[in-house]
């Protein structure tokens, strides 16, 4: 069988970050631009729906994507989101300076439609349920939870929004989330109940490493916790957990670029965790590392055990298995 154009399309609104380091006073991001430069640089052929306002549309970040192979379709929007992150020693504190519109659901190229694997990357909410039929029923769809999960107002810090169902969370093969995103008391089965039999949950707590709840019918069949892949000096955080959610969910839909070794469930979860381990070492986009880099720091992982079972109940436990 003649194999797809395209091996996943991304979909979400770039946002801008201000960045006083930066000549522009911002930086581009958001979760399309993070996850669709990860796939590309670790070797599939991407494309990524895109939304902009007219000062992202000229970003020089869309030619890096460009550069690195993904094929792009922007989406003109009267206003995107743009962020101001605080780094303080309790965590980071945001604020939205603007909140950005809905991203439309659009016409897109037929050979699109035939990608195996489909991933949306909201950054603030912007991708709406409306999308969850342009998703093939038979392709693998990625969802970044924790752009669902954002009170905005302009001017003000954000805020978690309570997890709630969704057709698209529902119609998901592998969610993705932060534990910052979700208050730590939350117990994980209130999670699972939002999500179809067969879904795989990934709760990331970043240097402690995190979760991944391998769902059957009402609970879950399996529950692994994976160990964090230290990094070589946090630049700058932003964009870590899209890069290891894009980096799993290119795992098991191109099993080669993890190398030749056999993993639970068709996914790699050292692959990702060394993804998401070197993107926070450089400045916005320019971390997001490609396949020879993560492979050389998933390497250094194989001399401890780095993937444990784990018998955890709530968001915010990490057992010392």
């Amino acid at each position: 069988m003649a194999r797809s154009r395209v091996d996943v399309v991304h979909i979400g609104s770039a946002c801008r970050d201000v960045a006083p380091d930066d000549p522009r006073g911002w930086r581009m991001g958001g979760g399309v631009a993070y996850a669709s430069l990860t796939t590309a640089r670790l070797g599939l052929r991407t494309a990524a729906i895109v939304g902009v306002d007219e000062t992202a549309s000229r970003a020089s970040e869309l030619d890096m994507l460009r550069d690195a192979g993904v094929i792009i379709q922007l989406v003109p929007l009267p206003q995107g989101p743009v962020f101001l992150n605080l780094e303080t020693p309790a965590g980071r504190v945001q604020t939205s300076v603007q909140t950005g519109v809905p991203l439309p659901v659009v016409a897109m190229p037929d050979a699109w439609r035939s990608a195996p694997g489909w991933s949306v990357v909201p950054v603030a909410g912007e991708v709406t349920d409306d999308w969850a039929a342009a998703v093939p029923p038979e392709a693998h769809l990625a969802v970044a939870w924790q752009g669902f999960l954002r009170e905005l107002a302009a001017g003000e810090h954000v805020t978690r929004r309570p997890p709630r169902r969704s057709a698209l969370l529902k119609r998901a093969d592998l969610v993705g989330v932060s534990h910052h995103d979700v208050p730590p008391e939350t117990p994980l089965d209130a999670l699972y109940a939002l999500l179809h039999p067969g879904a795989a949950l990934l709760v990331t707590r970043g240097a402690e490493g995190g979760l991944l709840v391998q769902l059957g019918s009402g609970a879950p069949i399996e529950v692994l916790r994976y160990l964090p892949t230290k990094t070589g000096g946090e630049v700058d955080p932003t964009g870590a957990g899209d890069t290891f959610l894009a980096a799993l969910q290119a795992s098991i839909l191109r099993p080669a670029i993890a190398g030749r070794h056999r993993v639970r469930h068709g996914l790699d979860l050292r692959f990702a965790a060394a993804a998401g381990s070197l993107v926070v070492e450089g400045p916005g986009l320019e971390g997001v590392p490609d396949r020879a880099a993560v492979l050389v720091r998933r390497a250094r992982e194989r001399i401890r055990r780095a993937v444990l079972p784990s018998e955890l109940t709530q968001v915010g436990l990490m057992d010392a298995t």
